[in-house]
């Protein structure tokens, strides 16, 4: 008995000590100055002056230490600044105060944790809250699990990658690209000398602008000279990777389809044309927009919210026609459309690494960017996000990647901002870029009379035999094609009348320039006329043709079919290496191998002449290896027609 003194007073003190710890928040008792400045807040913070009402926030705070509401708010305010490291200060001030009370804040305090990168506090924070006090209502208990699989997501992901080191330094491009307006959605030719953006002029108006590249240096932007700017908008924009068309936006315009469609304007001595709507097959009675060009020209890909889609918004692609007219949009399937929204498509000049956003493929919130890659049958992988902190807990926009598949331009509203939203180039990290792309450019000709000859371009993966890029040249013969490295290729030529022009590109070991101009001369299909087979290729010493050859022995066989009459000579040539007679002999048996392929592809052997010339006919000097190596040849020329 004597205990119970000690025993009461224990209890007590127990109570006296939780009491302490978790008394409650009364708002009724705080000071009636720092309530009037906190009402002055909320007012500044509707108005859209957040800066302002942080001030106001803050002087409530001295006034009364242990309003927490003022500090809760605060940490609001700060977190739409996307000041995230100040927001999470202030609500690390406010949860001791209530825990009961604060509770219900640890989503915004865990979007603010993920902001700055703190995914697995983030992680816990939410947990937390959906264990102690998860939310009735189901809008907001939808929100909370929405955000911690989105922290699951960013934890895994930052498991997963812990080995890639990568420093996220977007740099502004500066006074000459950038305005105290907003400028956005940047898009390059592929020389890396041209950048088109679009820039909103008051509050609704948007324009294209440009800027060239001098050195190291962008000149001061200017609009686009022609018709394609107007008092209308336009917007999204994107140029194609020779610098001669430009498709875009326009919305609500009388000769629309839909709310937005695709509209496309060319390149003249004059500036920019006016702007062509791309017609009902490739827009619609729905909304069409964020168009964007493959590197040959050939496939168009753009968003659409069109009837018969996955989602909100999908990615389509529309291939052009013999006639040259765009074919019916194909939707790119489940793989990347999702019961989301897929937008801003953008096709690398490799031509076969998509990016694009979407907002429900696992992420870290709201909108992120993936890239999927195509193979070689034409099927899309599996998108990838392009991980922390490319992507974040907010909205991202477009991106392009130059050909060097490093350097790559956004726009962001960042701290540095000069205004809106500016344009920022960084680095991208190895692991999500495209492939390192070389281009091609030049013209083709008559041989005899130099004019320019509209042709048709392929490029041929040497190894899976699949036809990378088809290109049609413009009416003066001028090309541009582009090279993705690590791959060799064949490179061939058609035009009727002429015969075909080949040569290769061997890119799979050798790191060459960053580009070429290579200027073709075609020649007639006439009597004598003669073409080397740059992609008929036989083992050192060997005359059994290698299936790399396959493509280029069949473009002789369509030559045949296409010319019933044609008579041809394949000849074999090596060069002075070893005895005469072993390279007659072999150059001899390279000539018959080709003829015997020509055969089995059912041309009759009476129009196939089979010739070793060995040594004799050289094409170079011998001297070299590289000289040599021209002499290492198989011809083929016209014996009649």
């Amino acid at each position: 008995m004597k205990r119970l003194p000690y025993l009461l007073s224990f209890v007590l003190f127990v109570f006296h000590f939780f009491i302490s710890y978790a008394q409650t928040y009364d708002p009724g008792k705080v000071n009636k100055k720092a309530v009037q400045l906190y009402n002055q807040a909320m007012e500044r913070a509707q108005d859209g002056n957040l800066t302002h009402a942080a001030g106001l926030l803050l002087q409530c705070i001295e006034i009364d230490n242990k309003y927490l509401d003022a500090y809760l708010s605060l940490a609001g305010v700060y977190g739409q600044l996307k000041s995230y490291k100040s927001s999470v200060q202030y609500y690390e001030k406010a949860f001791p105060q209530d825990t009961n009370y604060t509770i219900e804040y640890k989503l915004p305090y865990s979007i603010q944790l993920a902001g700055q990168g703190e995914f697995e506090k983030a992680l816990d924070a939410i947990s937390e809250m959906l264990i102690k006090k998860s939310p009735k209502n189901s809008t907001s208990l939808k929100a909370c699990e929405y955000r911690k699989r989105c922290y699951e997501f960013a934890v895994d992901y930052a498991k997963k990658n812990a080995n890639k080191h990568y420093v996220f330094s977007p740099k502004n491009m500066g006074g000459n690209i950038n305005s105290t307006e907003s400028e956005y959605l940047p898009s390059l030719t592929i020389d890396g000398k041209e950048l088109v953006f679009t820039r909103r002029l008051g509050s609704f108006n948007e324009d294209f602008f440009y800027s060239n590249k001098n050195a190291a240096d962008w000149d001061k932007a200017k609009p686009m000279e022609g018709e394609v700017n107007t008092e209308q908008n336009e917007g999204a924009q994107s140029i194609s990777q020779d610098g001669q068309l430009l498709v875009f936006t326009g919305c609500n315009r009388p000769d629309g389809f839909g709310s937005c469609d695709i509209y496309i304007s060319y390149f003249t001595g004059d500036g920019w044309s006016s702007a062509v709507n791309l017609g009902g097959r490739i827009n619609s009675d729905q909304w069409e927009s964020q168009p964007c060009l493959s590197p040959d020209k050939q496939d168009l890909y753009f968003a659409s919210r069109r009837f018969g889609g996955y989602g909100g918004s999908d990615i389509y692609v529309s291939h052009i026609q013999a006639n040259g007219k765009w074919g019916s949009p194909e939707n790119l399937g489940p793989v990347i459309n999702s019961a989301g929204d897929e937008q801003s498509p953008f096709i690398h000049a490799d031509n076969q690494t998509l990016y694009f956003t979407s907002d429900n493929w696992p992420g870290y919130g709201e909108t992120d960017l993936f890239y999927t890659r195509k193979g070689p049958g034409g099927d899309w992988s599996v998108p990838v996000n392009l991980g922390y902190p490319i992507n974040t807990i907010t909205h991202e926009g477009s991106l392009f990647i130059a050909a060097d598949g490093k350097t790559t331009y956004y726009a962001s509203d960042r701290s540095d901002s000069k205004g809106g939203m500016d344009i920022y180039s960084f680095e991208l990290r190895e692991d999500v870029r495209p492939y390192k792309t070389l281009w091609v450019k030049g013209q083709v000709f008559d041989k005899k009379t130099t004019k320019g000859l509209p042709s048709t371009m392929e490029l041929t993966d040497l190894a899976t035999k699949q036809i990378v890029s088809k290109v049609q040249t413009d009416e003066e013969g001028k090309y541009l094609i582009t090279l993705p490295v690590g791959k060799d290729y064949a490179f061939n030529v058609n035009r009727k009348g002429y015969l075909f022009y080949s040569d290769n590109f061997l890119l799979s070991k050798n790191q060459p320039d960053s580009f070429y101009e290579k200027n073709i001369p075609l020649q007639p299909l006439e009597v004598n006329a003669a073409v080397v087979l740059n992609n008929v290729f036989f083992d050192v010493n060997k005359f059994e043709l290698k299936t790399e050859s396959q493509g280029e022995l069949d473009n002789i066989v369509q030559l045949l079919k296409d010319n019933p009459s044609l008579k041809i000579e394949i000849s074999g040539h090596t060069d002075n290496e070893g005895k005469p007679a072993d390279n007659l002999k072999l150059s001899n048996d390279r000539a018959k191998a080709v003829v015997s392929y020509l055969v089995s592809k059912g041309i009759v052997v009476q129009r196939l002449t089979a010739k070793g010339y060995g040594e004799t006919i050289p094409a170079a000097d011998n001297k070299t290896e590289e000289g040599r190596a021209k002499n290492r040849r198989t011809e083929m020329k016209v014996i009649s027609r």
